[in-house]
């Protein structure tokens, strides 16, 4: 039995040629890692390499050309309630106040509830993300970071059990994505649900996830690393920078973004993918994981 709620298998996702007789592009290949209950999971890699087609296919928006996505044991065929995204968009319907808004996701995922319930419960993640005293404005009355916010708290508020977050903080400025940031773990900290997410942001990753996936440059790319992210929470912002395992990981971090990602990509220095196969720890931070670990789940 697998200790992963989430398990991605050999997943590989190929796009036709844009011309007759040219060879397809496969983006992305043998991406194979494991989510747990209630885990934060950062994804991080160069644009091109196939992160948010993932992100895609563990919503069901998009089908795999090879593998599988489990969910609970559950192969992953198509959109579910127990899946919810939150865009780089906010997405929010217009003609709707910030509650409506929140108002539309709760009611469709719970129509037996009556209206006193259902506004309440929208409020309620309103006011998890500092909205409370907004909860009347139209989206074209609030700033961008608000906006996000209240894309926060409707995907919160369906309580689904897999967060998908695509890039949700990267049109805002510094300030405001920090402050968010801080919200939206102290939102997590509150539902403990499992949250996917994908970011450019290495410090993001750091503050944000419990592990954090590497994956090389596209085409043909392939998650090679998983990063253990020990550093207690709470997590604040201001005092992360200070914790003696912060620029150990950070550094390994950005030297795999500039350095490794590229070498690996270029050469048969990262073996196939397998449910059992290479995700490699950095030694300056973990001595006496200085060795392949491998995931417990496997396929048939």
């Amino acid at each position: 039995m697998s200790d992963y709620f989430i398990e991605v298998q050999q997943l590989a996702r190929e796009f036709p040629a844009a011309t007759k007789g040219a060879p397809s592009l496969t983006v992305f290949e043998e991406a194979t890692f494991g989510l747990r209950k209630g885990e934060f999971v950062c994804c991080i890699g160069h644009s091109g390499c196939g992160k948010s087609t993932i992100l895609n296919i563990l919503a069901g928006l998009e089908e795999p050309t090879r593998g599988t996505v489990l969910m609970d044991g559950r192969e992953i065929t198509g959109p579910s309630r127990e899946r919810a995204v939150v865009f780089q968009n906010h997405s929010l319907l217009p003609w709707l106040s910030a509650l409506k808004n929140v108002i539309f996701a709760v009611r469709a995922r719970w129509p037996e509830w009556s209206r006193a319930k259902i506004t309440e419960h929208s409020l309620e993640y309103l006011k998890m993300v500092g909205l409370g005293d907004a909860y009347d404005r139209k989206p074209w009355q609030l700033s961008g970071g608000m906006r996000q916010r209240v894309g926060i708290a409707r995907a919160f508020s369906i309580k689904a059990k897999l967060l998908l977050l695509d890039e949700p903080f990267g049109a805002l400025d510094a300030l405001t994505r920090g402050i968010i940031q801080e919200e939206l773990l102290r939102v997590w900290e509150r539902t403990s649900q499992t949250v996917f997410m994908i970011t450019h942001d290495v410090d993001e990753a750091i503050q944000l996830a419990d592990r954090i996936l590497l994956m090389t440059n596209g085409p043909r790319a392939r998650v090679a690393e998983a990063v253990v992210v020990d550093i207690p929470r709470p997590r604040v912002r201001a005092a992360l920078v200070h914790h003696p395992h912060f620029y150990p990981i950070r550094n390994h971090l950005v030297d795999f973004l500039i350095q490794r990602s590229r070498e690996l990509s270029s050469s048969a220095a990262l073996a196939p993918a397998t449910p059992g196969g290479p995700l490699r720890y950095p030694p300056e931070i973990y001595p006496s994981r200085n060795r392949e670990l491998k995931p417990s789940h496997t396929t048939a």
